[in-house]
């Protein structure tokens, strides 16, 4: 009896035992197929998609493709009409509300990420048809400035209103930025975003049409409820051209400036105008292509020219000083220095030049900046910075020691001085600058979509850490008394005193 109790239940207990090994495999496909559908269902960032660099490329997608879906924008709380007191009473109250709630709830309060930005719906013809403008024409190569520079090229050279603005618009399923969210209700804003393209109006337009428009623009924007809070404090211009905004521009020397450098001789700035305390200094588009990886190893052995210059020699200001390295420089062993222009055959002579050298010479231009240290640093090319007054882009993230060769022009105007110089550095040393350049020309490549630690968002990174100062001085300028001694030694804040700073004679 034993043995055939015993023996008895194994077929059954085998049969069992296949049946819940069948039954747990079949639950397993089909948890997995459950899932892999359920991960696929969820939206996210394409990140296999080639970010596209080209200003020209990318606004023709932009307005072919993408503002078809921009139509129907979000709607937000932008004021249609001119504000008045109650209205920055009220939105007074609820940043007030917003903030004192964060300020308990959130230990990294006022400066957590992401900031988060307001962005304006301008009328169109401050923003789109701009865009348009520049769209339909850019092919008019003829089109150029009296010193012979093609303005479409400046235009794309400065188009740094473009692609933050592209960025910010587009829908978060599609945007790969952490420093930088948009919100649609003024109250809930750290900053605001002015989306008027100011370079492309002051390029493409007539004199006296360009001055109107500036004009409604400042009237638009200043009539905003949250600009009469702040004074403009918190609100964001995009003046990346020295000559652009310039007539209206000194009603909003309250606002951040995004700007290609700070002149110090007041050629381009009025004194007060701007400062690194309130402005940001954005680089260049570069004007020439990235040389990727492959590009920087097939590059290297090709690299025999030790200094390389291409570009207009004859400057004012602070670029005197090329028509003296020039002279200086010409028909030393292993230098080239030639004039050229920003055209496109003048695009691929520096491009190639630039990929055939070991440093490539970057000194002032009409301005402290040029376009020049940028397209050095995406063709690995080690820049030689010979500008004493220059303000560089991100420079509280980015350390240009491990990127470039800074020379002052008292010693680059020295006989023989520059190329001893650059010939003295170890191999070593060169190498250690090429490895660091092929790290950091990520930083200076505008894209759509923008990308993760790309120039837009350093730009959100280095604004963030100027938002306890603006909330310091808007809130300081709301109780201070009128007539007061002055405390605040900086050129660029107001003084103690809330005298009006009418834009009335102006606006009429």
């Amino acid at each position: 009896m034993y043995g055939k109790h015993h023996t008895s239940p194994r077929p059954r207990s085998k049969t069992l035992i296949l049946t819940v090994s069948l039954f747990s495999v079949s639950l397993l496909v089909i948890l997995c197929t459950f899932s892999s559908s359920a991960r696929t269902s969820v939206t996210y960032p394409n990140t296999s998609i080639r970010p596209e660099t080209s200003f020209v490329a990318s606004l023709e997608h932009f307005l072919i493709h993408k503002v078809s879906k921009l139509s129907l924008p979000v709607r937000d709380d932008t004021v249609r009409g001119e504000s008045d007191d109650d209205d920055v009473r009220k939105l007074d109250e609820m940043v007030f509300e917003r903030e004192n709630r964060w300020l308990n709830e959130d230990p990294g309060y006022p400066v957590g990420f992401p900031i988060k930005v307001y962005v304006y719906e301008m009328p169109k013809k401050f923003t789109f048809d701009l865009l348009w403008l520049f769209h339909n024409t850019y092919k008019e190569t003829s089109n150029a400035t009296s010193n012979g520079s093609p303005v479409h090229r400046l235009i794309e050279q400065h188009s740094i209103d473009y692609w933050l603005w592209a960025d910010l618009i587009s829908p978060e399923s599609e945007r790969r930025l952490k420093s930088v969210v948009r919100v649609h209700q003024q109250q809930d804003a750290d900053f605001f975003y002015v989306p008027f393209f100011t370079t492309i109006s002051f390029f493409l337009l007539e004199k006296q049409q360009c001055k109107a428009l500036y004009r409604e623009a400042l009237k638009w924007v200043t009539d905003q409820p949250a600009w009469k809070r702040s004074e403009g404090k918190d609100h964001i211009f995009p003046i990346h051209h020295p000559w652009s905004f310039k007539s209206v521009r000194k009603y909003v020397k309250n606002a951040i400036w995004l700007l290609p450098d700070m002149d110090s001789t007041g050629n381009w700035y009025k004194p007060g105008q701007v400062s690194l305390e309130k402005d940001l200094i954005l680089p260049y588009v570069p004007n020439v292509d990235n040389c990727d990886a492959k590009c920087l190893s097939e590059s290297a052995p090709k690299r025999t020219t030790l200094l390389f210059f291409r570009g207009r020699l004859k400057r004012n200001a602070g670029g005197k000083i090329r028509a003296k390295l020039g002279a200086e420089l010409s028909g030393v062993k292993d230098v080239i220095i030639t004039e050229g222009t920003a055209g496109e055959g003048g695009k691929l002579a520096a491009q190639g030049g630039m990929r055939r050298s070991l440093f490539c010479l970057c000194p002032a231009g009409d301005t402290p900046s040029s376009a020049r240290l940028f397209d050095a640093i995406v063709s690995g090319c080690i820049p030689v910075i010979v500008s004493d007054e220059l303000e560089l882009p991100f420079e509280g993230i980015l350390d240009y020691k491990k990127v470039a060769v800074l020379v002052s022009s008292s010693d680059a105007m020295q006989p023989g001085w520059l190329v001893n110089h650059l010939r003295s550095l170890k191999p070593s040393r060169v190498k250690e600058f090429q490895n660091n350049l092929a790290q950091y020309s990520l930083h200076f490549l505008y894209s759509s979509p923008a990308q993760p630690l790309g120039p837009e968002d350093l730009t959100w990174r280095m604004i963030a850490g100027k938002l306890v100062n603006i909330k310091l001085h808007t809130r300081r300028s709301q109780r201070v008394v009128k007539g007061s001694r002055s405390i605040c030694r900086c050129d660029c804040w107001k003084p103690n005193s809330t005298a009006s700073n009418s834009l009335s004679p102006l606006l009429s």
